[in-house]
């Protein structure tokens, strides 16, 4: 039997007049916001990640839930977390650079009560340099690191 070929990723050039990265952000849905909220506060520290801005419906009446708050590198919120009574399963996985932050992602994420889900490490079944950690948030949501740099 033939072996399946190697997926390889490349990294495509920036089209003119379209962002590489089309997603501008995502809003996840908990059911314990300051839980949630200092478990990726401390998590995603190793990514580069910080507190951003928190709004509550009374600052913003068309506010989708009671409060949020925007999580993010230098100042731009990429990521929010917003309260609510149920939720559904996600996988989010955050770009690192360099195979020791999602080390550090690893480790930062279960000091902050996350579970482990996958140690960090080669994942060659999706391709040669896929390096991932995984966890799971207070929600149960599968949060990973992943490098896909060479060695």
């Amino acid at each position: 039997m033939d072996e399946p070929p190697e997926r390889v990723f490349v990294a495509l050039p920036a089209q003119p007049g379209l962002a590489r990265h089309m997603i501008d952000h995502y809003t996840l849905y908990v059911r314990h916001y300051e839980t949630s909220k200092a478990f990726y506060l401390a998590a995603l520290r190793p990514l580069g990640y910080e507190f951003v801005m928190e709004f509550s419906r009374d600052q913003v009446p068309g506010l989708g839930a009671e409060k949020t708050c925007g999580l993010g590198v230098a100042g731009k919120p990429d990521l929010w977390i917003a309260p609510h009574p149920s939720i559904t399963q996600v996988h989010v996985a955050f770009r690192a650079i360099g195979r020791g932050i999602v080390d550090a992602f690893h480790r930062a994420a279960l000091e902050a009560g996350g579970k482990d889900n996958g140690k960090p490490g080669l994942r060659p079944h999706y391709h040669a340099n896929y390096y991932g950690a995984f966890v799971l948030d207070p929600d149960g949501y599968n949060v990973e690191a992943v490098c896909h740099d060479v060695g």
